[in-house]
Formats: C-alpha cells, structure tokens, sequence
C-alpha cells in the first residue's frame, strides 16, 4: 500500500503538492518522512531519474521528470512496478495541469495543493489489489513472449544447419527481391503507356494537323 506522495520542484526543493500521510498512528511514518526530506535534498539532475530506497518496513520510490521530484512511501511488500506506473500517471496529469507553471519564480510552498485530490484518487486506484493482479498478469504475457522470442533465437542459432541455411534464405531473397522490383518497374512502366499513350497520339494529330494548316 502507498502510504504518503510528495511532489517537489527539483531545482531549489520547493514542495509543489503532497498528500495526506495514509496512517491511524499521526507518529508511525515521522521517521521516514525525515528520510525522504533527506532524499528529496541530495537528489540532482544528475541523479538516476527513477530508484527505490528500502528502509525499514517501507521503501521510498521517486521519479525525476520535467524538472520535478516525485516521491512517495510504500510498504516494502509493495510492487516496485506498480510504484513506479503510478508515479508516471502523476507526472503526466501534473505537467498537463501545472508544467506552464512549474519554472515560475514567484511560486509559494504547495502552490498545487488541490493536486492531491488527484494523487488520492490515483493512489486508491493503486492500492485496489485487481491493479496489482492486472499488472502482474500483463507481465506474466510479456514474459511468455519473450520465452518464445529466446526460444525461436536459440532455434536459429544452434540447430545445426542453421547459420548455412539462413545465409541461403537471405541470399534466396535477396535475389527474388531484385526479380520483384525489376518487375515490377515493368508493371508501372506498361500501366504508364496504357494511361498517357492515348494522350500523346492524340496531341501528336493534333500538332500535326496544326502545322499541315498553317504551317505547311
């Protein structure tokens, strides 16, 4: 489960937006809150734009995007790529809504606060276990694929005739390759005459007619 978000501009560490600490206990996230303070001020643009810190029973997942920071607090059981596909859709919805206002000189801390209706919403989206079992299932697909994908490779690679046969085939298409463009050079050649030979006979009369008139 996401336990709190935050979201700061990554130049001078102004906080920009954040959400209400998900927790009974007001004191059971005031450590890591501290740690992610310490994070948010070591970060730079020179920094790797996406990481996970573990700490404890949480880990901190942040993603550094146009010039923003966004941080948030997971229970450590908590998909780190669930985290991360949530913090993409709060950058995306952030930019759309703010990104014409982020380098403003004059901005006040949480100048976005009304930001966290959407963070609550998409954080509820998150915590929803049907997510969770989505997203693993479309990995489980994705996996399957590249199994298969290896597999054909490894097919071509080390069955024994392999390397001879597939230099034939590429030589084979290569050179029915060639037979295709020349004729089909050809064919748009011939439907060329089919469609302006009648255009130019015509005009060659006509000239014809024209200088046996008045020119001849």
């Amino acid at each position: 489960m996401i336990k709190s978000t935050t979201i700061v501009r990554l130049v001078d560490k102004l906080p920009l937006s954040a959400s209400v600490d998900d927790s009974q206990q007001p004191n059971e996230l005031a450590k890591y809150t501290t740690e992610e303070k310490e994070i948010i001020r070591k970060l730079t643009d020179t920094a790797e734009p996406r990481a996970s810190i573990e700490s404890g029973p949480y880990t901190h997942h942040y993603l550094i995007a146009h010039g923003v920071i966004y941080i948030t607090i997971a229970e450590r059981s908590y998909p780190r790529k669930l985290a991360f596909t949530y913090l993409d859709d709060l950058d995306r919805e952030f930019i759309a809504s703010y990104g014409h206002r982020i380098e403003s000189s004059d901005l006040r801390p949480f100048a976005f606060i009304n930001f966290e209706n959407f963070i609550q919403k998409t954080k509820r989206v998150y915590d929803d276990t049907r997510t969770s079992v989505n997203l693993d299932k479309l990995n489980a697909e994705l996996q399957d694929v590249t199994r298969v994908m290896t597999k054909n490779i490894e097919d071509l690679l080390y069955r024994g005739d392999s390397l001879d046969r597939m230099t034939n085939l590429s030589s084979s298409l290569r050179a029915e390759s060639s037979k295709y463009r020349k004729a089909a050079k050809k064919i748009n050649f011939d439907a060329l005459l089919r469609q302006y030979a009648p255009v130019a006979g015509v005009s060659l009369i006509f000239v014809f007619l024209i200088w046996w008139i008045f020119l001849r």
